[in-house]
């Protein structure tokens, strides 16, 4: 298996979980090395041979989704075919992997803390400003005391420059999602923080024990995709699964 990341919290030992860097495959530039996603030009070729390396080190395929920015949740257990159209998954039964595909947008792996629920998210700001978040502890059915959270590698916040429709939309809704936002270069720019706002979203929910959201896909061209510095770029994938 190529780079991967081993979340740091505090999940049951039921729970597996990991989330992919960008070495170790066999991808062409830009989409070198480990690139994972099979929609953004790259060889069809590599990319399977990219996922047939990730898959040799998981109890079954994942459950890829075709992901549009939006708030559809589907329930892994019942999606045996296909790709659905969603931003997140949830599965209860063993062996069934959630995974989200990411280059600067945060995934999120949940779980509760008696390791019968999973459930991962694709959160860009669209996304969370939806509520993506909030939607994907619902279906999880567990109390949001209950749910352990971890915020895996996505453009950070001194790299994420947005205009004032964006704060804007956030503080309409949440006036307390202004303190996600700092001034940014120039009028009407400001800098988002995905991790803050992700966090001040999923507190809504109850969800207070939050983790990671440490790594910079911006920032760390050795190891991350990033589609914001790159335009043309791979994509890493975020896994949890019930052992």
């Amino acid at each position: 298996m190529g780079e991967i990341i081993v979340p740091d919290w505090p999940a049951p030992e039921a729970i597996g979980c990991l989330s992919t860097g960008r070495k170790g495959g066999v991808s062409h530039a830009p989409f070198n090395s480990w690139n994972l996603g099979d929609h953004v030009g790259d060889v069809a070729a590599d990319v399977a041979a990219n996922r047939g390396q990730l898959r040799a080190g998981l109890p079954g395929e994942p459950l890829w989704l075709q992901q549009v920015h939006g708030t559809v949740v589907v329930d892994a257990d019942l999606c045996r075919s296909g790709v659905p159209e969603a931003d997140a998954a949830v599965a209860r039964q063993p062996g069934r992997i959630c995974a989200v595909l990411t280059a600067d947008c945060l995934p999120v792996l949940l779980c509760d803390r008696g390791g019968q629920v999973v459930a991962a998210a694709h959160a860009g700001w669209r996304g969370l400003l939806a509520g993506i978040l909030e939607r994907t502890v619902e279906a999880m059915g567990a109390r949001g005391e209950d749910v352990l959270a971890w915020l895996g590698p996505a453009i950070g916040p001194n790299a994420f420059e947005v205009g004032d429709e964006v704060r804007a939309a956030f503080v309409a809704e949440d006036p307390r999602a202004a303190a996600g936002f700092v001034r940014g270069h120039g009028p009407g720019k400001w800098w988002a923080d995905l991790p803050k706002l992700a966090r001040a979203r999923l507190a809504r929910r109850g969800v207070t024990q939050v983790y990671g959201g440490d790594r910079c896909t911006f920032g760390e061209p050795d190891h991350f995709f990033s589609y914001r510095r790159d335009g043309t770029t791979g994509r890493m994938v975020s896994l949890i699964w019930r052992k």
